[in-house]
């Protein structure tokens, strides 16, 4: 987690991420990426200071004017939030386009292996018939882990990491992220969270987390098992009341017809839990 990419439209949700992505980079040695997507649909690439990529379209005296305000914004933005760790390197890049294809174009150019994004919180009752944020796309679509924070957290000490999983097989992939976090935060007590949708599955699934545990010689852990309608719910609900500090979760990624019909537990609590949920691809 030491390449760090940061999407901003200077909302307050991305400010939080990237105050968030400046704590993490200063624990692991990190550098950050900081990016801005310009909405320019008829254009598209990454350009930088001066310049413009596939701009034609535009007119090209208010496309320059734009990418000089959006120049001074960043630089104002880094000067705020960047100041205080002068040991972090971040770089600025500016791009015209789709948000969603800008962001996935840095992922692969960059070899970025983490990105931190900010956004609201959602209700329980949001659904796939409403609004998909640009968070929930990003979980989905990104290759690489993403860190989804909704509220301000200018001490990023992390105490409870809270991994929602089923344990079952899949869950063994996410062993090396979680020691990735554990020794960035040593201090932490790792929770290993089962949901079961009914109670008299709760042996089971303390068995298969003590199974998990066992297999990867995990020595300090809390073992919890809840029971709740759904599970995309009743994460957020056990790590809200438990004052999580951070989430971990496995995501599938699947698109279409697939995603539409099953759905993505990681999404709906990337955007649901209050704590900031790290979630990635399997």
């Amino acid at each position: 987690m030491q390449n760090i990419l940061v999407p901003t439209d200077f909302s307050p949700e991305a400010h939080n991420a990237f105050e968030v992505a400046m704590q993490l980079a200063s624990r692991t040695g990190g550098h950050i990426t900081l990016l801005h997507v310009v909405d320019a649909p008829r254009s598209s690439g990454i350009v930088s200071t001066g310049g413009t990529a596939g701009a034609a379209p535009m007119n090209g005296v208010f496309m320059v004017q734009l990418l000089q305000r959006t120049k001074r914004r960043m630089h104002e933005l880094m000067a705020e939030v960047a100041s205080d760790r002068p040991e972090v390197p971040v770089q600025d890049r500016i791009a015209t386009g789709d948000i969603d294809e800008a962001v996935l174009d840095v992922i692969r150019e960059r070899h970025i292996d983490l990105v931190v994004i900010g956004a609201h919180v959602h209700a329980p009752d949001h659904s796939v018939f409403g609004h998909i944020s640009h968070a929930e796309r990003l979980v989905r679509l990104a290759p690489c882990p993403v860190l989804t924070v909704k509220r301000p957290a200018p001490d990023f000490n992390v105490h409870s990491i809270v991994f929602a999983s089923d344990f079952s097989a899949e869950a063994d992939r996410a062993i090396p992220s979680l020691r990735q976090l554990c020794a960035a935060f040593p201090e932490a007590i790792l929770h290993l969270l089962d949901v079961v949708t009914t109670a008299h599955n709760s042996g089971a699934a303390l068995e298969r987390i003590h199974s998990f545990a066992s297999r990867h010689q995990l020595a300090a852990y809390e073992p919890d098992v809840v029971s709740a309608p759904r599970v995309s719910t009743g994460i957020p609900r056990y790590t809200d009341q438990a004052h999580a500090d951070l989430v971990v979760m496995l995501t599938h990624g699947h698109s279409g017809i697939w995603h539409f019909l099953q759905g993505s537990i990681a999404e709906t609590v990337a955007v649901q839990a209050e704590a900031p949920v790290l979630t990635f691809h399997i």
